[in-house]
């Protein structure tokens, strides 16, 4: 397996388990900053490597009365201070060409969202940068369908990949997780992240925004880790009820910890 290094972290082959972990949406500077620190300092009690995720723009909603975000520049200016006065790589993800320039001066790992993980020239400009570039798997995607998309990345001489499952639709407004295909995609050789908060989303549950089953979020992060992934990819919130976005499907910052100390023993039964 390709081992993936972001900043000081290595990611897959027998290395630790790795989080990446943030609100879904940058509130505010202060809001960032303070949340990153509660979420560094959960996850170094559990010895558990961390990387913040926090998005500066959400260009994919479905309302035009939806909250995005900071936009590009004031984005980028919060999470290069989470990144200077924190000391943890950080995460976003880009919608448009025309960002991905910006977004890579500051950026330790370039997202691909999981509607546009099949649109060439974003992949490809992504991978260009020579950052680490996280696919998320569409939720129209067979896992094995990733493996073109894996190409393209590569075509660009860029083979710094991670791998994100985020579930499959299961009808109208629902997803379900195939445990399968953790292990079909890591058989490419990358690693595989599991993420547990978008894939207990109800897309478009709630008729202008989507809604979320949080409370099997818990189950599912320890069945993915069990089942061999590389990395576990959760939205926190100190109250996920009142958050702008994607409420309904983060944790609460206060479960962290019990979550992490579970999923850190059962990763180290299998070892």
């Amino acid at each position: 397996m390709q081992q993936i290094r972001v900043s000081d972290i290595k990611i897959g082959d027998k290395n630790p388990l790795v989080l990446i972990a943030g609100p879904c949406v940058i509130e505010s500077e202060s809001f960032c900053l303070e949340t990153a620190k509660k979420i560094k300092d959960i996850a170094a009690a559990a010895k558990i490597p961390f990387i913040f995720k926090s998005s500066f723009d959400k260009a994919n909603r479905l309302s035009i009365e939806s909250f995005r975000g900071p936009g590009l520049k004031k984005g980028l200016d919060v999470l290069h201070k989470v990144k200077q006065k924190l000391k943890v790589p950080v995460l976003s993800d880009i919608h448009c060409r025309r960002d991905i320039e910006e977004a890579a001066k500051v950026l330790d790992v370039i997202q691909i969202p999981a509607f546009l993980c099949r649109q060439t020239d974003i992949v490809v400009a992504a991978a260009k940068t020579g950052k680490v570039i996280n696919i998320k798997k569409g939720q129209f995607l067979a896992p094995w369908d990733i493996l073109p998309i894996i190409k393209k990345v590569e075509s660009a001489g860029n083979k710094r990949i991670l791998l994100t499952e985020r579930g499959v639709s299961f009808g109208y407004n629902n997803l379900v997780t195939d445990l399968r295909a953790l292990k079909i995609m890591r058989d490419f050789g990358y690693p595989v992240i599991y993420d547990a908060t978008h894939s207990v989303q109800l897309p478009g549950g709630r008729g202008k925004s989507s809604g979320g089953q949080r409370e099997f979020v818990e189950g599912l992060s320890r069945a993915a880790v069990a089942f061999g992934c590389d990395g576990l990819f959760l939205e926190v919130h100190p109250d996920p009820d009142r958050a702008p976005c994607d409420g309904p499907n983060m944790i609460d910052l206060k479960d962290l910890a019990k979550l992490l100390i579970q999923v850190k023993r059962i990763r180290q039964a299998l070892e």
